[in-house]
C-alpha cells in the first residue's frame, strides 16, 4: 500500500505520483490494492509553496522456507555478481544535496548542466532507482544464490552482514564502474568547503553497483547470463575471502573498509 501526505494533492502531481507507484509496481510484479492521500499543510512543506510531500510505501511478501537465502553458506572462493545501478539510488543522498545544489550549500542550480553532462544535474541526482526483484527471482530459479543484498545505506561496508551468518569470511572487490555523477560528487565536495576520500565514496555510495549476489564461483556466468536476459547489466565485481576484512582495489589502491 501507498500512503502519500501532502502540503496540498495539487491534481496534477497526484498525477505524477501515481505514474511511478505504478512503473514501480509494474517492474517488481507487486500488486498496489490500496493506499491514501492526506492534505496535511500544518506538518508538511517543501522548497517550493504547495508542493512538498512525503510518500511511505509498504510492501509485504512471503516465502517458502526452503527458499529463505540465509547468507549460512558462503565460503572464501564463492564470487560476487554486481548488478547495475542506474546511479545515486537514494544511497548518500543527503550528502547529494550538501554537495551538488546551492539550496543545500553546494554549487548547482537544480537545472544546470555540469560540464561533461548531457542533461540538468537535477535529473541525475533523482535518475529513478532500478528495481532488481524480476532479475534477482530468475537467477535465484537458476543457480543458488547464497546471499542477496541491496547495495544501498553503508556501501560495500553492508557486506559485513553476511560475516555475521557466515564466520571467518570476508570480501574482495575489485571491479567499480561509478556513473559520472560519482565523479563529480567527489570533485565538487573541496570546491564547497569539503572533502570526500575514495574511502568515503565506498562506504556511502553504490559506485555503479545497486544490486549484489553471492553465488559458487562455477555458477556465475550463469548467473550474469540470467541476469542480462532479464534486462540488466551484471559482472562479477569481487569473491569472498576468509580474511574477515572488507577490502576494495580501486584507483590502483587497496583499501580496507572494515
Amino acid at each position: 500500500v501507498d500512503n502519500f501526505h501532502a502540503h496540498v494533492s495539487d491534481p496534477d502531481l497526484v498525477k505524477e505520483w501515481l505514474k511511478g507507484i505504478v512503473q514501480g509496481a509494474t517492474e517488481s510484479d507487486c500488486p498496489v490494492p490500496g493506499g491514501e492521500i492526506g492534505d496535511v499543510a500544518s506538518i508538511i512543506k517543501g522548497l517550493t509553496e504547495g508542493k512538498g510531500f512525503d510518500l511511505t510505501v509498504a510492501s509485504v511478501g512471503d516465502v517458502l522456507e526452503e527458499n529463505i537465502i540465509s547468507g549460512t553458506a558462503i565460503k572464501a572462493g564463492d564470487a560476487v555478481v554486481g548488478l547495475r545501478s542506474s546511479g545515486v539510488h537514494s544511497n548518500g543522498i543527503s550528502l547529494v544535496r550538501k554537495v551538488l545544489f546551492k539550496a543545500w550549500g553546494g554549487k548547482y542550480e537544480p537545472y544546470d548542466i555540469p560540464d561533461g553532462f548531457d542533461r540538468e544535474i537535477i535529473y541525475e541526482a533523482l535518475e529513478p532507482t532500478k528495481i532488481y526483484v524480476k532479475p534477482f527471482l530468475n537467477t535465484a530459479k537458476a543457480v543458488d544464490v547464497k546471499g542477496a543484498v541491496h547495495v544501498t545505506g553503508d556501501a560495500y561496508v553492508k557486506f559485513d552482514r553476511f560475516m555475521k551468518y557466515s564466520k571467518g569470511i570476508g570480501f574482495e572487490f575489485t571491479n567499480f564502474k561509478p556513473q559520472p555523477i560519482f565523479k563529480l560528487i567527489q570533485k565538487t565536495a573541496p570546491a564547497v568547503g569539503g572533502e570526500i576520500t575514495d574511502e568515503e565514496m565506498l562506504k556511502t555510495f553504490n559506485m555503479g553497483w545497486g544490486f549484489a549476489i553471492v553465488v559458487d564461483k562455477n555458477d556465475a556466468d550463469e548467473a550474469i547470463t540470467v541476469c542480462e536476459k532479464s534486462g540488466i547489466e551484471a559482472e562479477l565485481i569481487g569473491n569472498v575471502t576468509d580474511s574477515g576484512k572488507i577490502v576494495a582495489h580501486y584507483k590502483n589502491k587497496k583499501l580496507q573498509l572494515r
